[in-house]
């Protein structure tokens, strides 16, 4: 299932359990927060239910994760050989949030998946595998690097007692 919301005057396809970044809205992190501009609502396999321009009994239920701010913007203006250089900085405020359901015309609620803490405890099995298999990379690497100086050394000894 997927909806397309406007929000901060963009438009955004967010499906249940996406994460993505909009315009600062009101609320603190932890907040629910109700997005009620709901401009498409559609099933993978079926036609899309779209509105005129708004869908009237859709909503997208979201938690705010983050207020935060974005990456510093410079806005440079200058006009050749007049002297006129300006130069300003800007950050744009912005909200992260996780889309927790969309209810509509026939939507149904997504469940909260709680399969994530079970990933999570077997990452570190797997991280710890490749570091026991990259150490015998670095020893070979090093064997070589010794074997190299070793026939540095050999030539240059060669070449002095050619002399």
């Amino acid at each position: 299932m997927y909806a397309v919301v406007k929000t901060g005057g963009k438009q955004y396809r967010v499906s249940p359990g996406d994460v993505i970044v909009v315009e600062k809205l009101q609320g603190e992190a932890g907040a629910k927060i109700k997005l009620d501009q709901v401009l498409m609502v559609g099933k993978d396999g079926k036609s899309p239910e779209i509105g005129a321009p708004l869908l009237a009994s859709a909503a997208v239920n979201c938690e705010v994760l983050d207020q935060s701010r974005s990456d510093k913007i410079i806005v440079f203006k200058k006009k050749r050989r007049q002297g006129y250089k300006r130069k300003k900085g800007h950050r744009q405020d912005q909200t992260v949030l996780r889309i927790l359901d969309i209810n509509g015309k026939g939507a149904v609620k997504a469940a909260a998946k709680k399969a994530a803490p079970v990933k999570e405890e077997a990452a570190p099995t797997e991280d710890s595998a490749p570091k026991k298999e990259a150490a015998p990379a670095k020893k070979k690497a090093a064997t070589k690097k010794k074997a190299a100086t070793k026939k540095k050394a050999a030539t240059k000894k060669k070449d002095a007692a050619k002399k």
